[in-house]
């Protein structure tokens, strides 16, 4: 259980040391929908195995840190999906909450998953939590973090 409360408040921290002298959220309602449909289609290009558009939504310089606590690069997940070590059958996120404090977002939900981790189902509902920034005018997810709910 540490293993993933850990990183998740961890993120959580250092997300709420970042923004302590950040402005206070725009939630321009353009960026919010921008950001939910990138989120929404980041998960159709995951069933896809999609892997061109997939990783347009990840910045090359992304990182994760699994539940096993091993950091996961951009590379790690697109090489994950395309050997079908990963495969996300069918998603359904919940209610998503997009906060946008200028170039940088967080945008976090609930998910119902269906999937498979090398041939093993780890489907199940999670909550997933990714900060993204606005690079060149296009929203890319920079961190995430997601834990199993027991």
């Amino acid at each position: 259980m540490n293993n993933v409360i850990v990183p998740i408040l961890s993120l959580c921290i250092g997300m709420g040391v970042a923004l302590a002298d950040a402005p206070q959220p725009s939630n321009d309602p353009a960026a919010v929908n921008i950001i939910k449909n990138l989120e929404e289609e980041m998960g159709q290009a995951m069933i896809r195995r999609d892997l061109e558009k997939l990783g347009q939504f990840y910045a090359d310089d992304f990182a994760t840190i699994s539940m096993s606590g091993k950091v996961i690069t951009k590379k790690d997940i697109l090489t994950h999906f395309e050997a079908a070590h990963d495969k996300l059958e069918a998603f359904e996120d919940g209610p998503m909450d997009v906060q946008v404090y200028g170039n940088v977002a967080i945008a976090h939900a609930g998910v119902t998953e269906k999937r498979s981790r090398d041939g093993k189902d780890v489907s199940g509902q999670f909550v997933w939590m990714d900060l993204l920034e606005n690079r060149g005018g296009k929203w890319v997810v920079v961190r995430s973090e997601g834990a199993r709910v027991k």
